[in-house]
């Protein structure tokens, strides 16, 4: 999603914008690398659901997410997709919290990463379904993904491109999408709002956003830019085609869903009792 953008933006400004991905700590040092850097405008960081998980499962951070930051907008979101392995006995979700009831503990899903979005999707589902699994980390969605196909692991909450192959193909179940509306890649899936779990709603989002010093004046000089991009018609297609849905908005908007975001995950990792050192 930030590849997209930013070739775009380069191009309006007319200037060469490099995409600096900077792994490490549950996206800590990019956060901390994006802080330090001069409020002009000319450092732009990308941030996702870990930017509003982190506050929580680490409370050691050095900075903090709503004071040191100033919102552009949210470029878009990706839904998860709960997929099983074919031999756990529930073709929908209805029939996978009762095998979940019936038999607690017994159940194991993969993700990403301990308090990653894909772990946390899972836990806000037995948050809200009162269910009981176990977790296994893993160093990425593709092994995770890897482990459901072979039925070390009975289920996970993937994002569309790494399970919907193997899902046309037979090799994996999938049972419902996070979002609140369908998705356009599987149009006939329930989201599992629908299935059965009546407020669910989890996405994956890319969001842009600058270092707090920076002027209004230049915030506005972007959002309006990238909310511009965002809007062209071979953006919105390239979005889509890697089942992306396009977002956009305002400053404000995203900063009150930035708010929201903080307290729904901090009501599911207090309950779920999640800690990162």
């Amino acid at each position: 999603m930030t590849r997209i953008v930013t070739q775009k933006l380069a191009e309006m400004w007319g200037q060469q914008i490099v995409v600096d991905n900077r792994p490490g700590g549950g996206t800590v040092i990019g956060t901390q690398l994006a802080v330090n850097a001069a409020p002009d405008g000319y450092t732009l960081f990308i941030s996702a659901p870990s930017f509003v998980i982190n506050p929580t499962t680490r409370p050691k951070l050095t900075y903090d997410v709503t004071r040191d930051f100033k919102p552009i907008t949210v470029m878009a979101y990706q839904p998860y997709v709960l997929v099983t392995n074919p031999k756990v006995p529930a073709r929908d979700v209805k029939e996978f919290i009762a095998l979940a009831k019936d038999k607690p503990d017994s159940l194991n899903f993969g993700s990403t990463g301990s308090g990653s979005g894909s772990h946390l999707a899972a836990e806000l589902f037995k948050y809200m379904t009162r269910t009981t699994t176990q977790h296994i980390t893993y160093k990425g969605m593709g092994p995770a993904v890897i482990d459901v196909l072979g039925g070390q692991v009975h289920f996970i909450f993937g994002s569309v491109l790494a399970v919907v192959p193997h899902v046309r193909s037979g090799k994996l179940t999938a049972l419902g999408v996070s979002s609140e509306k369908r998705s356009a890649s599987l149009p006939d899936l329930p989201t599992i709002t629908e299935a059965g779990v009546p407020g669910y709603s989890t996405v994956s989002w890319s969001g842009m956003q600058v270092p707090a010093r920076v002027p209004n004046a230049i915030i506005e000089k972007i959002s309006a830019d990238v909310n511009a991009v965002i809007a062209r018609p071979d953006v919105r297609e390239r979005f889509m085609h890697d089942a992306a849905e396009p977002g956009g908005g305002t400053p404000a908007q995203f900063s009150r869903f930035i708010q929201d975001e903080i307290v729904k995950w901090r009501k599911v990792i207090t309950a779920a009792d999640i800690h990162i050192e």
